[in-house]
C-alpha cells in the first residue's frame, strides 16, 4: 500500500466523519429553532470538495509524498480540530443561525472571523502540493477562494445580520 493511499484514506475517513458530525449538529440546531441560510450554494461546496478529494485519489494515490508538506497538512488538521472544538455543537458544514445566540468568540474565533475557511483554503493547496501537484493546488485553491469570497462568506455575513 502506498503512502498516498494511506494519507488519502485517512483524509477521506476524516471528511466522512465530519459529515456525520455536521449532520448531527445541523439536526440539533434546527430542532432548537436554528435557521439555515444559503442552502442554494451548499451543493456547490459539496461538489467542489468531492471533486478535490476525488481528483487527489485519481492523481495522487501512487505518488510519493513530500514530508514537509505533510507536516504542514498535519498542523492544519490540528487547527481544524481547534475550530471544530471551539464551535462545539454549533459546528456544521451549513450556515445555521440559532436566533438569540451570540456568535462564538473563543478559540481561533478570537483572532479570525472565518478560521475554518482559512484552514480549508490552506488544505486545498497544501495536500496537492505534498504530492507534487501544483497546478491542481492552484486550480482548487482558486475555485474554493471564488466560492468562499464570492458566495459563502457574504451569505454567512447576511445570515448573521438577519
Amino acid at each position: 500500500m502506498t503512502a498516498g493511499v494511506v494519507i488519502l484514506g485517512l483524509v477521506t475517513a476524516q471528511r466522512l466523519g465530519e459529515l456525520v458530525l455536521a449532520r448531527r449538529n445541523t439536526r440539533r440546531l434546527k430542532a432548537q429553532g436554528g435557521i439555515e441560510h444559503g442552502a442554494g450554494h451548499y451543493p456547490l461546496i459539496v461538489l467542489l470538495h468531492a471533486a478535490w478529494l476525488g481528483g487527489l485519489w485519481l492523481l495522487a494515490w501512487d505518488r510519493p509524498a513530500a514530508w514537509p508538506w505533510l507536516v504542514m497538512f498535519a498542523v492544519l488538521q490540528g487547527l481544524r480540530v481547534w475550530v471544530i472544538a471551539s464551535l462545539g455543537r454549533r459546528w456544521t458544514t451549513r450556515i445555521i443561525v440559532l436566533p438569540g445566540a451570540a456568535p462564538v468568540r473563543r478559540g481561533p474565533y478570537r483572532i479570525l472571523s472565518h478560521p475554518n475557511y482559512a484552514v480549508v483554503a490552506a488544505e486545498m493547496a497544501v495536500l496537492p502540493l505534498a504530492f507534487g501537484l501544483p497546478l491542481f493546488a492552484l486550480v482548487f485553491t482558486a475555485l474554493n477562494g471564488a466560492l468562499l469570497l464570492g458566495v459563502r462568506i457574504p451569505a454567512e455575513a447576511r445570515a448573521l445580520r438577519a
